[in-house]
């Protein structure tokens, strides 16, 4: 069971202290104003991209298009396509806006990474992972907005507004949950 010494210093049972990446939690005060710092510092750089190459960027390219090639594995037959912004289709298409590209969840766990100390090499393993897993998780949204645009309108707006940004806060927060006590179990 891993210990600490007055001073901070991490220390096994055994006497060992030469574990650098092992270093006692911050005051839980000192974390959330890491983690508000960070997020507001990420979603203010994101606001000030607006209109520019990087949001036609992140939105077309790498939210629009993905999601698209994926309607047409899915659904051949609907034939939609990649339009700047928008999936199109004949029969109703899906416009993704600024905000429903999935970056605000990402802001989120990258702060939630940020702000607790743990093994930088793994950190950036499991940010890396996770950022991955946002990603899904924000294409499984999309799908399910268009084929629910489609099919019922009536459930579109609960889904988009409510239902799904919960999910994939949910889902985020359910993985950072697990990595954490994963590395905590590694270390203890």
């Amino acid at each position: 069971m891993l210990q600490y010494s007055p001073t901070g210093t991490a220390y096994l049972p055994d006497g060992v202290t030469d574990l650098p990446e092992l270093r006692p939690p911050r005051p839980a005060s000192h974390s959330l104003v890491i983690f508000l710092a960070v997020f507001a510092l990420l979603q203010w750089g994101w606001n000030s991209a607006r209109g520019t190459w990087v949001e036609r960027l992140i939105i077309d390219q790498a939210t629009v298009v993905p999601a698209a090639m994926l309607v047409r594995t899915l659904t051949p037959e609907i034939s939609a396509r990649a339009n700047g912004p928008s999936i199109k289709a004949p029969g109703g298409g899906l416009n993704i806006l600024n905000g429903c590209e999935g970056t605000e969840v990402m802001f989120l766990l990258i702060a939630a990474f940020v702000a607790t100390r743990m093994p930088w090499r793994r950190g950036l393993l499991a940010l890396g992972a996770g950022l991955g897993w946002v990603f899904l998780l924000n294409q499984a949204r999309i799908l399910t907005l268009f084929y629910t645009f489609r099919i019922d309108r009536s459930w579109f707006d609960i889904l988009h507004t409510a239902v799904l940004p919960a999910v994939l806060v949910a889902l985020t927060a359910g993985y950072f949950y697990v990595i954490l006590h994963a590395l905590r179990r590694r270390v203890a």
